[in-house]
């Protein structure tokens, strides 16, 4: 298979990036086609559409060996559970599936602006297909494990401006996705300093009780 496109998202590493996609609605991203795909052609009708399917690929979880089993972080990463049975990316082949909301179509730059991407900056994309509700939303779906949606659990809190440095719909994403948590199950202590790459800068933080604390944004270097 051939990469069509390629994504750009505020997350130019895994850690802070939403466990599903359309947990946080105001992440905004661009989809990019490769240059032997773009033909407006390929693109007539998507408009009419208002969410899209994106198949992809996890680039950066690649594996020579795969493990039947694997520890879901909504279980707390204490629990072993099929890997057939979970959206973990260390799969036999790391294929990812996301629903997102279709904001924008660009036929001249052939680019798709959406929302609610749960994908790193950069990321491969094999697919896209129409989200179709009658055939793909089925409201009396029993979710297993999964069955409710995540919500934020965390109050956030951010000294007075500092926010002033991104762009009202960025900063608006920050606090809903740290809202939700982005720290691995496993780590509670209070005193340990987190940095998150979003949207060009680190974001430093840390968590006391059911509160996050933003510490800092500090602008990342361009690469030359």
């Amino acid at each position: 298979m051939e990469y069509i496109a390629r994504i750009h998202s505020a997350f130019p590493e895994k850690f802070g990036i939403p466990r599903q996609s359309g947990l946080v609605k105001e992440l905004r991203a661009e989809i990019v086609f490769e240059e032997k795909f773009r033909n407006p052609d390929a693109l007539r009708g998507i408009e009419q559409f208002s969410h899209l399917w994106l198949i992809w690929e996890f680039s950066e979880a690649k594996r020579s060996k795969w493990s039947p089993t694997v520890r879901p972080p909504r279980l707390g990463g204490n629990e072993r559970m099929g890997v057939f049975a979970t959206r973990s990316p260390f799969r036999p082949n790391p294929i990812g599936l996301s629903c997102v909301k279709l904001e924008q179509v660009d036929l001249e730059a052939m680019r798709l602006v959406v929302s609610g991407a749960d994908l790193m900056d950069g990321t491969p994309i094999f697919d896209i297909k129409p989200y179709i509700p009658y055939a793909d939303s089925h409201p009396d779906a029993i979710g297993g494990f999964a069955r409710e949606a995540p919500e934020a659990c965390l109050e956030v809190k951010c000294p007075s401006g500092l926010l002033e440095q991104l762009p009202p719909e960025d900063g608006k994403a920050l606090l809903e996705v740290l809202a939700l948590d982005p720290r691995p199950s496993y780590q509670s202590d209070p005193e340990r300093i987190y940095g998150m790459d979003f949207a060009g800068f680190n974001v430093r933080f840390r968590v006391e009780d059911r509160s996050l604390h933003i510490l800092d944004l500090r602008p990342l270097r361009k690469e030359s």
